[in-house]
């Protein structure tokens, strides 16, 4: 259901009126980006600023603010924007702190990211002690600066400034409006050449082009004191890069985005366990991730030869450096990469006579491992002295290598909220003996690797006539069925993000089901007359058409007397024989959330009642009719549980088992909405008929328990509705949410749906609804 601000009326009663008035224009957006602990967060920021008393232009500029950040970078970066506000109370005026609210949007899309924003909230706590004077023109130039520079580079420049005019508080001012040249010298000297929130969108096409999958990257800030930066690195199931790229000699800042996001997928694709850092010394460790990295991009230059030119830019040492460890590791680096590229030394030749001898093993990270250590052990005979920190690979693409050592254990629950599928689970059937002699466990659980099916059930030596899943089994479901959804933030779909699992409909008592078609007796009899209307009429005659198959005598005769009187003849003188048919299927799919168990208002019913009610009436009523119908339902617990509940199916008889299971079903969990209608698109994809119908009968908005973003759903499910309308099928929506207009309308279209707002009228309008769509 949608949460509405009637619902937070305590909170609202210390706002002034301009306040309040702006939270209702606001509210709407603010629904779109936050949940309801968000939303929570963001009215309680509202009051504690009021109560300042800084005036209504600081609280009204966190009512447009705070929803513009929670959209760039997460709303759990909200209560600490407010606690940044609230501490700026005591050190400086109600202007900087609204200059502080409102510029937060700029800095939250330059930033993209919710930790570098939490550390721009920090900076500038450190800044307003340093420079209390600077913070307001710098605040005003915010967009400019960060146009610019990193949150790293910001820092610099912020830092300068106030250390150099620290008890000059005009010249203080000038240096943060960038108008001194001291400012812009130092603005031009912290200057990067490419920034990551200027790229992201192109490099994950990029990746997505080439591996036909999506990658999650996020900016990483590390040059707050040093100007090199962090190497990129793969952590927490995300590449980390640098938030910007100097342009390296010959290469672009686009290009070396485009080769570190290359070089740290080619990692994830084919770096598939991690090696064992045990009894390794430092040097031996260099080596093998210096092998690690070559094996990777040669399988990587396999797929995509183009790749190679794009890497090998990057190394530029020449084979006559010769001075430091590192001179000998990038040399090696580069000769491993690059075939053209002529270096006599011994061990380096080595190590491309290994690598060249190990192809045929490169698919595992074992022969980085042996190479790596032989290495290390001919290249003390060099006697050159290996240092951790300084003799490193210079190619300004290439990550740390920790994703490569196995440090941590693998969290499973962090790799599927980073989105990568668990292991796939195998289903094989066996005979009798096989289960009875060959099984492990009798205990194994529905997370099991292997699940053995018998072809028939077997029943205990003591025959009681029942089997044992009549005795001990467990509801059987379905193999899980993955689709993609819609990401709306990122604009690209997840491929196989959420899994429907089929399960069997509990059974109810049929008495249910009677009960329900005596209480509605009078409204059947007044149906019946509309139902026969809609019965093919068998072959009719289309008259008065220009062409046709027959001539229409009667249009004939009245053009030809036309033509005698001298007037001008009407030429609609054929006629054509049509043979009228009904060629529809219909799907109705009922949601059966934990909503839909709430009471109606002023009734002792609820409304799965009313809905169990309006299926019974409407699968009658298109019996009657003959359409072939099924009646589905779902609800869902996450991405990895949505479940799918067939009550009838197309060619199944509207008989006493789908009526069994209707007076069965039950309500529960929550409404992840776009996967259920793509599983039901794929039934209905499967008809052979001319006309195809998805009513979708719901009492509330798309929302389930790990989604937050209350627009995600939305989106993801009017990308569900058009992939729909694409394979010629026709989504309906039926609301039984009264405030529906305001999201269903933006999902189904503006004529396909349908809001009931006397809920307890739905099984009098479903029927009724059903003859429109079909007539």
């Amino acid at each position: 259901m949608a949460i509405h601000l009637e619902d937070y009326a305590e909170t609202l009663e210390g706002l002034p009126e301009a306040c309040r008035q702006a939270l209702q224009q606001q509210w709407h957006e603010a629904t779109k980006m936050l949940s309801a602990r968000g939303l929570d967060n963001y009215l309680k920021g509202a009051g504690a600023l009021s109560r300042l008393g800084r005036g209504a232009d600081l609280v009204l500029n966190w009512i447009e603010a705070a929803p513009q950040v929670a959209k760039e970078v997460g709303e759990d970066i909200l209560p600490d924007l407010a606690q940044t506000a609230l501490g700026f109370a005591s050190r400086t005026s109600g202007a900087v702190i609204e200059r502080l609210l409102s510029s937060a949007p700029v800095a939250a899309k330059r930033l993209a990211d919710g930790a570098l924003f939490g550390s721009y909230l920090q900076f500038l706590n450190h800044l307003i002690g340093q420079a209390p004077r600077g913070v307001r023109p710098m605040l005003d130039n915010l967009d400019v600066l960060l146009g610019q520079l990193t949150l790293g580079g910001l820092r610099r420049w912020a830092l300068w400034g106030s250390h150099a005019h620290r008890t000059d508080y005009p010249a203080q001012i000038e240096y943060f409006s960038l108008t001194s040249k001291e400012s812009l010298a130092v603005l031009q000297k912290e200057r990067k050449g490419t920034l990551f929130v200027d790229v992201q969108r192109r490099i994950n096409m990029y990746l997505r082009a080439l591996w036909a999958r999506d990658f999650f990257m996020r900016p990483t800030s590390g040059d707050f004191e040093s100007r090199e930066g962090y190497k990129p690195f793969i952590e927490g199931y995300f590449f980390h890069l640098p938030d910007a790229f100097d342009d390296f000699p010959g290469v672009s800042g686009v290009e070396l985005y485009r080769a570190a996001a290359a070089h740290c997928a080619a990692h994830w694709v084919a770096t598939t366990e991690p090696l064992s850092a045990e009894n390794l010394n430092p040097l031996q460790m260099a080596l093998i991730a210096l092998i690690e990295d070559a094996r990777v991009e040669t399988l990587a230059i396999r797929r995509f030869p183009g790749l190679r030119q794009l890497w090998s830019q990057c190394h530029t040492i020449g084979a006559d450096q010769a001075a430091t460890a590192g001179d000998y590791f990038n040399r090696l680096a580069r000769a491993l990469l690059d075939p053209s590229f002529q270096d006599h030394d011994s061990w380096v030749e080595q190590g491309r006579l290994l690598f060249a001898q190990g192809a045929a093993r490169l698919e595992s990270n074992q022969l980085s491992w042996d190479i790596g250590v032989s290495l290390a052990h001919t290249f003390r005979e060099k006697k050159i002295p290996f240092h951790p920190r300084s003799d490193v690979l210079s190619a300004p693409y290439r990550d740390d290598n920790r994703y490569l050592w196995a440090f941590e254990e693998f969290d499973q629950e962090a790799a599927l909220a980073a989105g990568y599928a668990a292991p796939k689970q195998v289903r094989r059937k066996v005979g009798l003996m096989e289960m009875v002699n060959e099984i492990d466990t009798e205990l194994a659980g529905d997370d099991a690797q292997e699940i053995w099916v018998l072809e028939t059930e077997l029943f205990p030596y003591e025959d009681e006539g029942k089997s044992y899943n009549d005795l001990e089994g467990k509801e059987p479901v379905s193999d899980p069925f993955h689709y993609a959804e819609w990401d709306y933030q990122i604009q690209l779909e997840r491929p196989s993000w959420a899994t429907v699992v089929e399960k069997r409909p509990r059974l109810g008592e049929l008495q249910i089901i009677d009960e329900i078609a005596a209480r509605h007796k009078r409204l059947i009899a007044q149906m019946k007359f509309l139902l026969d209307a809609m019965q093919p009429q068998g072959v009719t005659r289309l008259r008065k058409l220009e062409e046709g198959d027959d001539i229409d005598l009667n249009a004939a005769i009245a053009s030809t007397i036309d033509v005698r009187m001298g007037l001008q003849p009407d030429p609609r003188i054929m006629m054509r024989s049509v043979r009228k048919i009904r060629d529809i299927s219909v799907l109705v799919l009922l949601d059966l959330s934990e909503s839909t168990n709430d009471r109606v208002a002023g009734q002792d019913f609820s409304v799965l009642d009313l809905t169990r009610e309006a299926a019974v009436l409407l699968a009658g009523a298109i019996d009657k009719v003959g359409d072939p119908f099924a009646m589905h339902g779902f609800c869902s617990d996450g991405r990895h549980a949505v479940d799918y509940y067939r009550f009838k199916d197309f060619d199944q008889p509207y008989g006493a088992l789908p009526k069994a299971r209707l007076a069965g079903m039950t309500g529960q969990l929550s409404t992840r909405m776009g996967a259920a209608i793509r599983h039901a698109s794929m039934h209905l994809k499967a008809q052979r008929s001319a006309k195809k119908l998805m009513l979708v009968i719901t009492d509330g908005e798309p929302a389930d328990v790990d989604v937050r973003d209350p627009q995600y759903l939305r989106y993801d499910t009017r990308k569900a509705v058009e992939e729909a309308a694409r394979h010629g099928i026709i989504p309906f929506c039926m609301s039984l949410d009264p405030r529906a207009d305001q999201y269903v309308s933006r999902i189904f279209g503006t004529r396909n749906y349908m809001v009931v707002d006397q809920v307890s009228r739905l099984p009098e309008k479903l029927p009724l609804l059903y003859a429109g769509l079909t007539r």
